[in-house]
């Protein structure tokens, strides 16, 4: 193989590893429409409809993210309480519980449970 061969094998080796895999744990289908990490509650909501159930696992603490418009400008507590939450779908006997984990507003985990009821 010639240098600009070689080059070109690299380049498209080195694009191939620096994309985004999409895993599967990330996202769930309801019926046409797809959720995944990073979504809102009402989003989720709006696009899957009202959960099984919702039960409230607890407080969790994480630092609080605000900038004003200037970086030196935030006046507050460095750290927020915001509730956890679990949401879980049952889809019929034949598919898969699916449990949504909420730390404050954002989808933060999606795992899948035994079959549904």
């Amino acid at each position: 193989m010639t240098l600009r061969a070689c080059a070109a094998v690299a380049l498209v080796l080195l694009l191939l590893a620096a994309m985004p895999v999409a895993r599967a744990s990330d996202t769930m289908r309801c019926g046409t429409r797809i959720i995944s990490s990073g979504d809102g509650k009402d989003k989720v909501r709006a696009l899957c409809g009202e959960p099984t159930s919702i039960s409230f696992v607890g407080i969790q603490s994480r630092p609080q993210n605000y900038y004003g418009p200037y970086d030196y400008s935030y006046f507050g507590p460095g750290y927020i309480e915001v509730p956890v939450e679990i949401w879980t779908y049952n889809f019929g006997s034949s598919k898969l519980l699916r449990k949504l984990r909420f730390v404050g507003d954002e989808l933060d985990e999606i795992r899948t449970d035994g079959y549904g009821y």
